[in-house]
């Protein structure tokens, strides 16, 4: 249970990510929810999946709820992999009726400036968004090696993105992302779903904090450094 700090006009909470990063076997948990008002939640550095040391997947369970009428911010920090690493985790997001959604997702596959390559790892990661409930979005993604610098897979991206938006503006929101650089977005039946890939994290990073202010009204959580 935690309390969350105030932040400009919202309250903000920030979990805290594993020490020593996630690696086989290990299982961790974040569950919080908003039933009025808005409320930030992040993390309050990048979480890193390290190598496996047997066949078992680290594990992530997120569970959030935003109840109705009330503005659930979830933007984690990244999410690192590392060469053997293997993780698996699921976001289940409850929006009620009249509820607002903006869900982050950065990962990065080896930090580029330190020369680092993943010859071999295992990523899956799912995010379910429920809208009264029933399925609005749903999102699984399985990676592997052999998709990294692979033309059919992610080329020559070693960080990607997504950012979610779910609520009643979803539709003015696409429309003042669509000027963004390097990014695609579309919107339909209530939903803004914007995705970018880059090189490196930095200017990925560049690219979510400028789209999160524009769904935000200019706020970022105070512990990214952008």
């Amino acid at each position: 249970m935690m309390t969350p700090a105030c932040h400009g006009q919202s309250p903000e909470a920030v979990f805290l990510n594993t020490a020593g990063g996630l690696t086989g076997g290990d299982r961790f948990t974040f569950s919080a929810s908003v039933e009025d008002g808005a409320l930030f939640l992040t993390t309050q550095t990048a979480e890193r999946a390290y190598a496996c040391a047997d066949a078992r997947a680290a594990e992530v369970k997120i569970t959030l709820r935003a109840g109705p009428g009330a503005t659930l911010y979830w933007l984690p920090q990244e999410t690192i992999l590392f060469n053997e690493s293997a993780l698996d985790r699921r976001t289940l997001i409850d929006c009620a009726p009249g509820a607002t959604v903006v869900a982050l997702e950065m990962l990065v596959f080896g930090r580029a400036a330190m020369g680092e390559t993943l010859e071999r790892f295992s990523l899956r990661d799912r995010r379910d968004i429920m809208r009264a409930g029933a399925p609005a979005w749903v999102d699984a993604l399985a990676l592997d090696e052999g998709l990294i610098g692979h033309p059919a897979g992610l080329g020559s991206a070693r960080a990607i993105a997504t950012l979610a938006y779910m609520g009643d503006e979803a539709q003015a929101v696409c429309h003042r992302l669509a000027s963004e650089p390097d990014v695609c977005v579309s919107a339909w039946e209530g939903k803004c779903i914007l995705r970018a890939a880059s090189h490196d994290l930095w200017p990925l990073k560049k690219a979510m904090a400028r789209a999160i202010k524009t769904m935000t009204g200019g706020t970022l959580p105070r512990v990214w450094a952008v």
